[in-house]
C-alpha cells in the first residue's frame, strides 16, 4: 500500500522515519500499524509452553531480537519493526513500546513489569496538533541496564550500560553509564560500581 505524498515529495513514511512532522493516519502507516497489532494479539494469545510460537511471531513483528532474549506478555508496539533488541534480554509483563522512532534496547538489559518506552511527540503548537500533525525521537538503552517497575522513558532518551532506573521514574534526559537513577523527573543519586 502506498501511502500519500507531500509537496516536498516525501511519503508520510519518509517524513516519520527522518523524525520529521507527519500523519500517522497515512494508509501506508496504518496498514504497518495494523499488521504490527495483529501480530501483538496472537503473541499476546500464547500459552506459557507455546515457546516456538512466541519466538516466531517475535521474529516478524520486531526489527531484532537477539539469543536467549524473553519477553513476557502482554506487549504493545506501534509498528515493533523498529524495536530492536540484544541477546540475554528480559522484558516482564506490560512492556509498551512506543517504536514511531527507532527503540534500541542493548545485550543483558532487564526491563521490569509496566515500562513504558515512548517515542513519540506532538506539536506545542495547538494548530499543528488539532490537524494531528506529531513526530517522533529515538531511544537507545545501552548494555546491562536495569529498568525498574513502571519506569517511563521520554523521546530522545539515551541510557548508558551498567546503569540503573528505579521503580517508577520518569525518565526525561539521557543517563550516563554507571549510574542509579530514581524520581520523576529521574536524577542520578550516585555512581554504581563497576
Amino acid at each position: 500500500m502506498t501511502g500519500r505524498t507531500e509537496p516536498d515529495g516525501r511519503t508520510m513514511r519518509e517524513r516519520m522515519d527522518a523524525g520529521d512532522l507527519y500523519l500517522a493516519d497515512d494508509p501506508e502507516l496504518i496498514a504497518a500499524y495494523v499488521r504490527a497489532q495483529e501480530l501483538t494479539e496472537d503473541y499476546n494469545a500464547t500459552g506459557v509452553h507455546d515457546r516456538e510460537r512466541r519466538t516466531a511471531i517475535l521474529g516478524e513483528l520486531l526489527g531484532a531480537i537477539g539469543e536467549e532474549t524473553a519477553i513476557r506478555p502482554p506487549l504493545r508496539v506501534d509498528y515493533g519493526s523498529r524495536v530492536r533488541i540484544g541477546a540475554r534480554a528480559f522484558v516482564n509483563f506490560g512492556l509498551v513500546a512506543l517504536d514511531v522512532a527507532p527503540i534500541t534496547i542493548g545485550d543483558d538489559v532487564q526491563i521490569g513489569p509496566n515500562v513504558q518506552l515512548l517515542t513519540p511527540l506532538h506539536p506545542l503548537e495547538a494548530g499543528l496538533r488539532r490537524d494531528k500533525w506529531e513526530n517522533a525521537r529515538p531511544i537507545a538503552i545501552g548494555d546491562n541496564v536495569w529498568l525498574g517497575g513502571g519506569v517511563i522513558v521520554c523521546p530522545g532518551v539515551t541510557i548508558g550500560a551498567n546503569t540503573v532506573v528505579g521503580a517508577g521514574s520518569v525518565v526525561t534526559r539521557d543517563l550516563p553509564a554507571g549510574v542509579l537513577a530514581v524520581g520523576n523527573p529521574a536524577r542520578v543519586v550516585r555512581e554504581l560500581p563497576a
